[in-house]
């Protein structure tokens, strides 16, 4: 299997390990064709973001134990569903993207240009 690559052509970064991000809970926003949301955008999130998730009926603030989610706050990384942040982006609401942790399959929803002015670039420190 070929490593998966990110929007930017290079080998796709983990985005985060805590919380535990990713369509397949390894850290990275890799997908497969079980994906329907397309979970490949990483994003550091904001306040505007959750909430605006929210009004939508996409609580990803409230903590479901059960499904092992404690809830995400502000500064969190998460693989995002490409759409919803789109939506997000035309509301000028769309948190800030990790360009090297956000996998290709996301120029298939959003424009380059769009990642690149939404792009956060992130210190060194681990994920």
């Amino acid at each position: 299997m070929k490593p998966a690559l990110n929007v930017l052509g290079g080998a796709l970064v983990p985005c985060s390990y805590d919380p535990l991000t990713g369509w397949l809970r390894d850290g990275c926003c890799h997908t497969d064709g079980h994906d329907a949301g397309s979970h490949v955008i990483c994003a550091r999130l904001t306040v505007e973001f959750l909430n605006f998730q929210m009004e939508r009926g996409n609580d990803l603030i409230t903590p479901r134990p059960a499904q092992r989610f404690r809830g995400l706050q502000p500064g969190d990384r998460w693989c995002v569903c490409a759409l919803r942040w789109r939506e997000a982006y035309e509301a000028c609401c769309a948190p800030p993207v990790l360009l090297e942790s956000t996998h290709a399959k996301a120029l298939e929803y959003v424009l380059i240009e769009w990642l690149r002015k939404s792009a956060f670039v992130s210190p060194a420190a681990g994920v």
